[in-house]
């Protein structure tokens, strides 16, 4: 049976990359959760990606939820047209959340931040702390390196195979939010 999704996380750049990819990706995105209606829950701003794929998902008739630090309100980066925004006190807090408002967790292509936002939404999912899958939508190959890094943890032991896919993977944005409404989370304990 399928999940309900009335809710996903996007961890998204604060910049726009290089090419129109990235761009392209974060409005197709923002634009295929709007026709779903599911509402965006990202980090409240209008810079980068973020800024894009809110564009995107309210020129749909989306619903956009910001989530942005005290610190980044204060230097004028909040969105001005969002559904809702919530201002907190620091990224912990917003990381926090996020995942609270959210049924499942998409990463576009971005920086450390988000690499940091997605690790910690699949970790608190491995660890069993909730049960909100994750996808990375993989943007021109973006995520591939990335991939290769986690079959580098299983082959030397640190992660159990059946982990790998505990992460939904792909450069569609239809195709990812589908694999998210189906996820089943590995049952194979973290410890080998």
């Amino acid at each position: 049976m399928p999940r309900t999704l009335s809710a996903i996380a996007i961890f998204c750049g604060s910049n726009v990359g290089e090419g129109e990819a990235y761009k392209d990706a974060a409005a197709a995105l923002g634009s295929a959760l709007a026709r779903r209606g599911i509402t965006v829950v990202y980090g409240g701003t209008h810079k980068g990606l973020m800024g894009i794929l809110a564009d995107a998902a309210l020129a749909g008739g989306g619903r956009v939820h910001g989530v942005i630090t005290q610190r980044l309100h204060d230097k004028g980066h909040l969105h001005p047209a969002l559904s809702e925004s919530e201002i907190v006190d620091g990224m912990r807090a917003r990381k926090e959340r996020m995942l609270d408002l959210a049924d499942a967790c998409i990463a576009l292509p971005g920086g450390i931040g988000t690499a940091e936002e997605f690790m910690e939404a699949w970790t608190l999912n491995q660890l069993g702390d909730v049960d909100k899958p994750v996808g990375l939508l993989n943007v021109d190959g973006y995520y591939d390196s990335f991939m290769g890094f986690i079959d580098t943890m299983i082959a030397r032991k640190f992660l159990p195979a059946a982990h790998r896919e505990g992460i939904a993977l792909d450069p569609a944005p239809e195709a990812l939010i589908d694999k998210l409404a189906v996820f089943e989370k590995p049952t194979v304990q973290k410890w080998m």
